[in-house]
Parts: structure tokens; C-alpha cells; sequence
């Protein structure tokens, strides 16, 4: 049994060669640059052109976060279509943060049921939320998934830097909830 996922989100960051004056960008781009001075204090500025699918905010300190793409292989072109747009050059390459990913098992789950099993860390509270909070470890050192599980089977999956490893968390979960009929 397997079940598909999408990812839904990617957060990646990258640091540039130098600090920024975010006024002057918004004067070298105004139609993709939105600078306020209200938002944050005026220390971020948010770069969306219709070409993007998500959008990169850009701090004056010469770092810039991507959100919003469905792949870690588009959130990357957009960091470096937007360094390239501004004139700057990428410090370091750009590091995927975090991966979100949604999955519909097919099938309804019982979460006390879950929640009760020893294997998972579980925290299902329904007068809190309506969904149980699964801790899935990977094999790999360090690697820790979080995943959103509600009565549908539907599911979100977050905290993971990797494609590779969401299917495999998924697995895991898929694993673990088999219960005997």
C-alpha cells in the first residue's frame, strides 16, 4: 500500500554577497519589488513577478527566503532569478528549509485508535485540534517528520528538506497504522 503525495510548499534560503538597500531595489524593480516601511520596519521587502509561482522576500542584511513553490528545484531558479535581477551574487548555495507535503490515503483512519499505539509518538487531542500530530523518525541521523493525520486519511506532512524522505515518512506512517482487522 502507498499512497501519493504533493508537495504544496517549499521553503529554501540562500545568503547574498552583500547587504542590501532595500528602497534602491524597489527602484531598480517596482512592479515585482513591494517595500514597506510598515511591514517588519521596513527591514524586508517581498519580490513576485508573474513568472514566479511563489514569492521571495529579501532582508537588507543580503539574505533572501523563497516560499510558496511546489518544487525545491523551482524555489532555487527563483532565488537565483531574483539575485540575478538585483544585480547580486549568492553567498552560499541556496538551502531547502522545509518541504510541505499533503496525501490522501484512501482511506478513513480511526486517530484514538493511532494515537494508542506505542510506536508513534502521537499527540491527539480533538477538543485542541482535529487531527492527531505524528512524529515520524527516519533512519537517517537527525531526520524527524511532522505529520498532521485527520479521520479522512488526509494528511500533511512537514519539517523535511528531501522529496525522498516524505514518501518515506509517509511509508513509515503507512506501516506503523496497520492494524489487524
Amino acid at each position: 500500500m502507498s499512497a501519493a503525495f504533493r508537495i504544496v510548499n517549499v521553503v529554501a534560503t540562500v545568503a547574498l554577497d552583500r547587504p542590501l538597500d532595500l528602497k534602491s531595489i524597489h527602484e531598480i524593480s517596482p512592479h515585482e519589488v513591494i517595500h514597506d516601511k510598515e511591514i517588519y520596519g521596513g527591514r524586508v521587502a517581498y519580490f513576485k513577478s508573474r513568472k514566479m509561482e511563489g514569492k521571495v522576500s529579501i532582508f537588507s542584511s543580503g539574505k533572501m527566503i523563497s516560499a510558496g513553490t511546489k518544487s525545491v528545484n523551482k524555489a532555487i531558479q527563483e532565488l537565483k532569478l531574483v539575485a540575478k535581477t538585483l544585480n547580486v551574487r549568492l553567498k552560499t548555495k541556496p538551502k531547502i528549509q522545509n518541504i510541505v507535503a499533503t496525501a490522501n490515503l484512501g482511506f478513513d483512519v480511526d486517530l484514538y485508535k493511532i494515537a494508542s499505539l506505542k510506536k508513534m509518538k502521537t499527540i491527539y487531542e480533538p477538543d485542541q485540534f482535529p487531527g492527531a500530530i505524528i512524529r515520524v523518525s527516519l533512519d537517517e541521523k537527525d531526520v524527524v517528520a511532522s505529520i498532521l493525520l485527520f479521520a479522512s486519511g488526509k494528511l500533511v506532512c512537514l519539517g523535511l528538506k528531501d522529496p525522498k524522505n516524505v514518501h518515506l515518512a509517509i511509508e513509515q506512517l503507512l506501516t506503523a497504522i496497520r492494524l489487524p482487522s
